[in-house]
């Protein structure tokens, strides 16, 4: 090949790249010129999105469009300004708050919400939940909802709570008789205890009632009777009794247990004795002494010994209403309606005294009555025309022994 052929193939291809060069250049600059037009007719706006604000600068016609061109889907609890349909204007700023799910327990029974709101108080006024002063709830009303996106409420009821004599009606949530006692600041002694049990869950209207239980010791003196032995005495009228030894009261120290409920004594339980001073035993004689009622009846004249007074005197027989024929000293008039009997008040003539009485002689005072009181006496005869026969009279009498 000649040298000219070859400069011409050279200087050909050179031409060829310049003109490469040239055209790629001029596309780039389009490109860049194109680049910047389209940049610079973008609207730029704001997104807070959850509290992250960002900025983008787009093409898109409505805050619908932008927000889908972000991959932010909007809900219809989610709380968006402006709306999904505002036309995109340069400048703007769209505030979008995404809801979320909240649970809420009252007494068990659950609910979920959307919300965007983020204190319980305001969550519980967009779900229409009154919450009382005695309500029990797991998040104070001031504080924003944890991670759990939970609020637990327990309403209270009214009930009553006797505590010993003190009863008082009082607000409490559903909860176990132990915890409703701590709630209460209400402390059990050892021997104190409840109507109800500690694990049982208390209900509206119950009556929790805590019975106060107090044990103590008393130690009491006491006195101890004196025993009374009888014996027989033959020198003594039948029916007369003598204290021959008096009785004298011992003492004892007895302690007991003693147990109260609500300040109330309901048991005494005697744990212990000791005898302080024993009794001393009474020994009283018993007369078995009958007497014998033979003295003449003839009107004799009075004696010039003896305690002289005057009664006023009746007379009785045997067989009068009410009489059983038997003396008070043992005489029996049945047997014996020859015998010279009266009858007295032993204050005034002891039982046994031999008497002499106007009118009937010599007696002996063996009988009393119930209506033979003071200075009366009523004498034994026969029968009773000769009782009808004596009357009652004011006769001088004598008490000779």
């Amino acid at each position: 090949m000649s040298n000219d052929t070859m400069k011409n193939l050279f200087f050909g291809s050179l031409r060829s790249k310049q003109t490469a060069v040239r055209i790629f250049s001029l596309v780039l600059f389009v490109a860049i010129i194109v680049f910047v037009l389209y940049q610079g007719t973008k609207d730029s706006v704001v997104i807070n999105a959850n509290g992250e604000q960002l900025e983008v600068a787009t093409h898109e016609k409505t805050v619908k469009d932008v927000l889908a061109d972000q991959n932010i889907t909007v809900s219809e609890y989610d709380k968006l300004s402006p709306s999904l349909d505002t036309k995109v204007v340069s400048g703007m700023t769209i505030d979008w708050e995404q809801a979320k799910e909240v649970t809420i327990s009252v007494d068990g029974n659950q609910s979920i919400i959307w919300t965007t709101e983020k204190r319980v108080k305001n969550i519980l006024e967009e779900a229409n939940i009154e919450v009382a002063e005695h309500d029990d709830i797991s998040l104070s009303l001031d504080t924003e909802v944890g991670a759990d996106h939970k609020i637990d409420i327990q309403k209270a009821f009214q009930l009553t709570l006797v505590d010993g004599l003190e009863e008082r009606q009082v607000w409490s949530t559903s909860t176990t008789v132990a915890n409703f006692l701590k709630q209460q600041g209400i402390t059990l002694g050892e021997y104190d205890r409840v109507g109800k049990k500690m694990e049982e869950v208390i209900t509206p209207g119950d009556r929790i009632a805590v019975v106060r239980v107090e044990k103590v010791t008393d130690v009491v003196e006491e006195s101890i009777d004196f025993a009374v032995e009888k014996k027989t005495d033959s020198s003594l009228l039948k029916g007369k009794e003598k204290v021959v030894t008096t009785g004298k009261k011992g003492t004892v120290e007895r302690t007991f247990e003693v147990v109260k409920e609500n300040g109330k004594v309901v048991s005494k339980t005697l744990q212990k004795e000791n005898v302080m001073k024993a009794p001393t035993k009474q020994v009283v004689a018993v007369g078995t002494k009958v007497i014998t009622a033979s003295v003449s009846r003839s009107n004799s004249s009075a004696p010039s010994q003896g305690k002289e007074f005057y009664v006023t005197a009746t007379a009785y027989t045997a067989s009068c209403s009410g009489c059983s024929g038997v003396t008070a000293t043992g005489v029996n008039l049945k047997a014996n309606p020859s015998s010279k009997v009266i009858a007295v008040d032993p204050s005034i003539i002891p039982l046994g005294s031999k008497v002499w009485v106007e009118g009937y002689g010599y007696a002996i005072a063996a009988d009393t009555g119930g209506a033979i009181k003071g200075h009366k006496i009523d004498v034994f005869v026969s029968s009773k025309s000769k009782a009808a026969s004596w009357g009652r009279k004011k006769v001088r009498i004598k008490v000779l022994n």
